[in-house]
């Protein structure tokens, strides 16, 4: 019983506070479609894709065919700069990930954890403010991917 005690609350003390909740948005887009007007709306937002990791072609090198996959990082010199000033510690979670897969009907699903979020553990104020600028960028690139995605073919 002494040892259950302090195990209890040692798992309590090493629980996140919360957990940040997703923002997850369908796109309604097949999702090759969905993926291109995502890309684009990168470009369109001046934000940089930094990574691209491309589940369903790593597992058709493997012989396996997967629904789409993909996780793109995304960033900025001058966000990175801002960022390693307020907290080099924070360096860790940069490119911020957007995840996008398609779903069992053939559209595709946009994910990623608002920058405020990620940010919010380091508790620096210059980090919340930049986290802040980039909450409204990212829902930019999103809501433009979006309406890029529902835009019928020329």
């Amino acid at each position: 019983m002494r040892l259950i005690l302090p195990m209890f609350a040692f798992l309590l003390l090493a629980a996140p506070a919360s957990a940040a909740e997703k923002v997850r948005v369908q796109t309604r887009a097949p999702f090759e479609k969905s993926t291109a007007a995502l890309v684009d709306a990168i470009q369109k937002n001046k934000m940089g894709l930094v990574t691209r990791a491309n589940a369903q072609a790593g597992a058709a090198s493997r012989g396996v065919k997967i629904r789409g996959n993909q996780v793109i990082g995304v960033f900025r010199p001058d966000f990175a700069i801002r960022m390693l000033k307020a907290s080099v510690d924070a360096g860790f979670e940069a490119p911020i990930r957007i995840y996008i897969y398609e779903n069992e009907d053939g559209t595709a699903t946009i994910a990623y954890v608002k920058p405020s979020d990620v940010f919010a553990p380091y508790a620096k104020p210059d980090l919340d403010k930049m986290a802040k600028e980039l909450d409204a960028i990212f829902a930019r690139i999103v809501q433009d991917a979006l309406a890029a995605a529902r835009k019928p073919a020329p």
